[in-house]
């Protein structure tokens, strides 16, 4: 592990590191957010899945999520989006290719060798963070932004026994039916939608459920309603009476204005989990 950067921040310390994925084939940058308390002890451990273009820069420097983890004494991990590089498959456009990985193992060519973002989140970033930092992995949550918050989403329902809470700011919610989703599972995941049904949210809620805390905020003003479809979530949420809240923001969009806004609830919404014996 390369550490690119290490600063202060709000008596803990926010760094940049990168490393070799052995998942991804190649080099991943990531951001980390250790609190005080970790020189005391392993502290628990929030992941925060970024948006489309996004890199793990976008909330680490935008979300203002630091100063509320301070206060709760919570690691928060930002990894990228997507691997990158070179020699990784890439795309025209911004919804597809880097920056854009959607949180799926691709399975298709060209984007199969690299793209594997499912199991980097899930398993080797986790493993590594685990054996270099005071982090506790027996007590992790996830939130994201967007097509962050369908793969905090569908990670979570995955994988209940890892994932204490989960949230979601403005989630591609039903990505099996919109143009966020149909065209990026056809090329990384194949044509049949049987292989996709573990990344729509809003399936997996109907399916599944999540056994722990929910919480969902979209603003009613995001211009992406369209394609990201809270409507069916909320749909999926209520028809399996699943605990949880499903909040639409009034006035709110999709930028970091609105993400920045609510962080101070999501980190305490997580916190009362992640503090539980």
């Amino acid at each position: 592990m390369e550490i690119k950067s290490e600063v202060a921040c709000f008596g803990g310390t926010q760094g940049i590191y990168s490393h070799t994925s052995k998942i991804c084939d190649g080099e991943m940058t990531f951001g980390i957010f250790i609190p005080e308390e970790a020189k005391l002890g392993s502290v628990p451990v929030l992941w925060y899945l970024s948006g489309l273009t996004c890199t793990h820069e976008n909330a680490m420097t935008k979300a203002g999520a630091q100063a509320w983890a301070a206060e709760e004494g919570i690691a928060l991990v930002f990894p990228d989006t997507s691997p990158r590089g070179s020699d990784v498959a890439d795309d025209e456009a911004y919804d597809l290719g880097q920056g854009a990985s959607f949180y799926v193992n691709a399975t298709q060519n060209p984007w199969a060798p690299h793209f594997r973002m499912w199991d980097y989140v899930a398993d080797e970033l986790p493993a590594l963070l685990g054996r270099e930092f005071a982090i506790d992995l027996e007590r992790q949550s996830i939130t994201g932004h967007s097509m962050g918050g369908h793969g905090a989403l569908t990670l979570a329902m995955a994988r209940p026994e890892q994932y204490r809470s989960v949230s979601a700011f403005s989630p591609i919610c039903n990505p099996m039916a919109s143009d966020w989703g149909q065209k990026q599972f056809t090329a990384y995941l194949g044509s049949k939608s049987s292989a996709w049904e573990t990344h729509d949210a809003s399936h997996q809620m109907l399916q599944k459920g999540f056994d722990g805390p929910v919480l969902v905020d979209t603003g009613t003003k995001d211009p992406f309603l369209e394609l990201l479809m809270p409507e069916t979530l909320a749909f999926s949420m209520g028809k399996r009476r699943q605990p949880g809240h499903f909040r639409l923001q009034q006035g709110y969009d999709h930028s970091y204005f609105f993400v920045s806004t609510f962080m101070e609830d999501h980190i305490n919404f997580h916190a009362e989990s992640l503090h539980a014996e």
